[in-house]
């Protein structure tokens, strides 16, 4: 499936069947998109047959590009309710099935999304790093949340969260009534990104771990992974499903139509320089300054090319003698990482510049540690809220690791717990706060590398501190600085 939309649905932990369904596929090359998110009600059965009901009306109304996209989605919404109360007075068994849907069309190419949508599964809009809720859920706490008269946190645990007052499937007055279908259309801008969802998803991942986790990851798909695993890791009452679209273009660069003091300070020395150089009224140019001129390009010339060499031969000793320190203590054999590994690696490694802070509800402490963490950024800054790293059993390997591109990581209010090795750096800056060390062997490893057969002044103290360096270690005694 293309980069820029993907679907996934999960069963979670407590149902034996899947009633969610999901639609998400190109129209037009890939210009125009069709997703829906479908939540079946009614029945072990039943709302398996109205998502499987809806999802066919809804793609039949889509066979080609639509002239008004929001009429053909309210007619997909009509037909499949007609289809599926014509089946509940025929079949007894499914006379309680219904469903809750919401349906978008992504024209990409005019930058524009339309969408559909009935009872409480939701429409998001990640823009600029905010997540905003587009649609409404046609339920009493919804409402109540929307409204404002109910915090999100209230919200996801009242006890009538999943009451809802419309569905497919409930009445003919989705026929009649306009209000019934929420409807609407809105921008949707490069670099945009659109989540839909069951209610599986939202009542069990608040917004703000919603926000963190779709600005991580580097494809869609891992993205949506990640959803659904916090869900589950929250208890998976229900079925998941999610389906992201993206806007994949390039956002455009404003250039400002003013320029700020820094350019016209510029601008007014280039003046000042353009001014210097012009050669007065019949007056002619000096012959004595060109090879002057020439010797300075010469040297600084040969300059340059002697510090591109030196820096070239530097780089690549570093690269020889820190091979070996992200795989000390490794242990031959790893498991696989489990789900929180995974996502705190993921954390790692797509961290929205270079501060990352981890969110004691994504993050379940303990985070069992089973592979070494590797920091692949050049700085990153890890505030953890006390969250705990502790090795798997059997791991005797480092937690966290910095490669050698990395050159400064600080750590804020994180724990580790029975690592050999906790911490593997080489002649990198590392800064620790309110960092708490319980039963590791190595608190901290540094491999610090001089110069091959030249001569070195250094002092390295208790704490391990090289003078005229960044770099700080901790002592035997787990103390740190």
């Amino acid at each position: 499936m293309d980069k820029h939309f993907f679907g996934l649905t999960d069963t979670g932990k407590s149902r034996e069947n899947n009633e969610d369904s999901f639609i998400v596929k190109s129209l037009t090359n890939d210009q125009l998109i069709l997703a829906a998110v479908i939540d079946g009600v009614g029945g072990y059965h039943g709302g398996e047959v109205a998502a499987a009901i809806a999802a066919e009306q809804i793609s039949m109304q889509f066979l080609d590009r639509p002239a008004d996209p929001i009429y053909r989605m309210i007619s997909a919404f009509r037909n499949a309710n007609e289809v599926i109360v014509a089946k509940k007075q025929t079949e007894t068994t499914l006379s309680e099935m219904a469903c809750v849907a919401t349906i978008v069309i992504a024209d990409i190419e005019n930058n524009q999304f339309y969408y559909a949508h009935v009872g409480d599964t939701r429409l998001y809009l990640l823009r600029d790093g905010s997540l905003i809720k587009i649609s409404k859920d046609h339920s009493f706490v919804g409402f109540l949340e929307d409204s404002g008269r109910l915090d999100e946190a209230a919200a996801m645990q009242h006890p009538k969260r999943n009451e809802i007052n419309k569905a497919i499937g409930f009445s003919d007055q989705i026929a009649t009534d306009e209000s019934y279908i929420e409807t609407g259309q809105s921008p949707f801008l490069p670099g945009d990104l659109l989540l839909l969802c069951s209610d599986g998803l939202t009542d069990m991942v608040n917004r703000q771990d919603m926000t963190t986790l779709l600005l991580q990851g580097d494809t869609l798909a891992k993205k949506a992974g990640n959803l659904i695993a916090l869900a589950n890791e929250n208890g998976g009452r229900d079925n998941i499903t999610v389906v992201l679209l993206q806007n994949n273009k390039t956002p455009q660069q404003v250039k400002p139509t003013r320029p700020d003091h820094t350019q016209q300070a510029q601008s007014a020395a280039g003046a000042d320089r353009n001014e210097a150089m012009r050669l007065p009224e019949n007056s002619e140019p000096s012959t004595q300054t060109a090879p002057k001129r020439n010797y300075w390009f010469t040297a600084l010339v040969i300059l340059c090319l002697i510090l591109l060499g030196t820096t070239v031969f530097l780089y690549l000793q570093r690269q020889q003698l820190a091979t070996p320190v992200s795989t000390v203590n490794q242990s031959p054999k790893q498991k696989e990482r489990n789900s929180q590994e995974k996502l705190l690696q993921d954390a790692f490694d797509h961290a929205p510049g270079d501060t990352l802070v981890l969110s004691d509800s994504v993050f379940k402490s303990p985070v069992l540690i089973s592979d070494t963490l590797r920091l692949r950024k050049d700085t990153l800054y890890v505030i953890a809220k006390g969250i705990v790293l502790q090795a798997d059993s059997g791991y005797k390997g480092a937690a966290i690791t910095m490669l050698p591109q990395s050159k400064l990581m600080k750590l804020d209010s994180l724990q580790f717990k029975g690592f050999a090795t906790a911490i593997a750096i080489s002649d990198q800056a590392l800064s620790l706060k309110n960092v708490t060390f319980t039963n590791c062997l190595l608190p901290i490893q540094n491999s610090i590398h001089f110069p091959d057969r030249k001569t070195v002044n250094a002092a390295i103290n208790k704490i391990g501190t090289v003078k005229g360096n960044t770099i700080k270690t901790a002592d035997s005694k787990n103390g740190a600085e």
